[in-house]
């Protein structure tokens, strides 16, 4: 059953709001613009552990992680990559790559991309050239165009041990 490889799909939104603090894929922005969630409302990492737990064949980031919760309020998601790489070593599989996108007009990525995908990287234990992360505007359409809202996009491919 586990020698296959598995893909895997996250998405995650978030509202943008003045004053929040910028955390994205586990590192802090200077921003702003925050992202507003029961944690820390890193709608990169929340999207990525999705996108592993899926193809693991494993429930889903709220049912493991309660926005209903206190132990999750206001907590560093980087701890939910944690228990989501625990669940997935206790599977004996391992993330293989990861592709992100992330939609929104505030902040600017470009001079935080490469500290981004280092950080990813260590998270979900793969090498840098495994991980890519891309940043994309909403053209002011819509609540992303607009700068009200984020969204992030993750694709995981996930195999064996």
């Amino acid at each position: 059953m586990n020698d296959l490889p598995r893909i895997g799909l996250g998405i995650d939104v978030h509202r943008l709001e003045a004053g929040r603090p910028c955390v994205l894929a586990g590192v802090a922005i200077d921003s702003p613009v925050g992202p507003v969630g029961h944690s820390d409302g890193d709608a990169v990492l929340h999207a990525a552990c999705d996108a592993v737990l899926s193809a693991a064949g494993l429930d889903d980031l709220g049912s493991l992680f309660s926005d209903q919760a206190a132990e999750n309020k206001d907590r560093a998601s980087s701890e939910f990559c944690t228990e989501t790489m625990r669940l997935v070593s206790d599977r004996q599989l391992q993330v293989w790559s990861l592709d992100i996108v992330l939609e929104t007009d505030a902040p600017k990525l470009a001079p935080h991309r490469a500290a981004m995908r280092a950080r990813l990287a260590e998270l979900f234990a793969l090498p840098a050239d495994r991980v890519n992360l891309k940043g994309k505007t909403g053209e002011r359409v819509g609540p992303i165009g607009r700068g009200e809202a984020m969204r992030a996009t993750a694709v995981a491919l996930v195999g064996p041990a």
